[in-house]
């Protein structure tokens, strides 16, 4: 059985936690919405306290489609009824806005954890699976007991607790919400430090997505130990290009 701890967050020695499915979630989905400023964020905790949850936690995870760098998840558990204004989907924010509403988040949450997985997990097993452990490791660094999850798109049985996976949940609950910018930013600063190890690849910019100019960089410098092999090796010169220019086109940082 694989061991999430075998990836490293802020300590190596994080218990694993045994595969089961999770008791069945009672909370009812709504159909997606489009985002409004002054939507409630607060629907999905609030019907969990209702049904008698006191500890609700919000997971997300950023870094599935880099062609290098880890995959990050972001955990936390907020103080009711938390707000702070203009907050929104990390994907929708400006590099200063996600510092902005970190912070926010920090003095907002009742716990909060990181999970990281390197590079060397992901080409072993593969990003999906590598992103679930994160966000094993970010649970477990949490530090308490949560009684509910809330997990932008999908099951976590490994949890083994009650959850609810939300379609766009990073866009509709404040605790999946805040998950998602605690990783964006840790990963995006990690980048950032990795750009200095490996200087000429551009990593302080693109942060490893596929853009035109990461492509030219690996032509001119090859990979660095920072890069996905299972995610190059597999794909021919077309689809690489492809997918750069497709991140020109969309932004260097696409959905994950």
């Amino acid at each position: 059985m694989e061991r999430w701890a075998r990836a490293r967050a802020s300590g190596r020695n994080d218990r694993a936690l045994p595969q089961a499915s999770p008791p069945t979630a009672k909370l009812q989905q709504k159909r997606p919405k489009k985002p409004k400023a002054d939507r409630d964020l607060w629907v999905f905790e609030r019907q969990a306290f209702g049904l008698g949850y006191a500890s609700v936690a919000g997971v997300d995870e950023a870094g599935r489609g880099p062609w290098a760098g880890p995959v990050v998840a972001g955990a936390a558990v907020m103080r009711p009824f938390f707000h702070c204004e203009g907050i929104n989907d990390s994907k929708l924010l400006t590099a200063e806005e996600r510092d902005h509403y970190y912070e926010c988040i920090l003095d907002g949450a009742e716990a909060w954890g990181v999970g990281i997985v390197e590079v060397d997990e992901i080409d072993r097993v593969g990003v999906g699976r590598a992103a679930r452990w994160a966000m094993g490791i970010a649970l477990h660094q949490l530090r308490r007991r949560i009684d509910y999850l809330l997990v932008d798109g999908f099951l976590l049985p490994e949890a083994l607790v009650p959850q609810l996976p939300i379609v766009k949940g990073d866009s509709r609950s404040i605790s999946i919400m805040s998950g998602g910018i605690l990783a964006k930013v840790t990963r995006d600063r990690l980048m950032a430090r990795f750009a200095g190890q490996f200087p000429g690849y551009g990593f302080e910019t693109h942060k490893g997505y596929p853009t035109p100019e990461h492509l030219h960089a690996m032509d001119r410098h090859g990979l660095s130990p920072l890069h996905r092999r299972s995610f190059i090796s597999i794909r021919d010169r077309a689809a690489l290009e492809a997918a750069a220019y497709a991140g020109a086109t969309n932004g260097p940082e696409p959905r994950d």
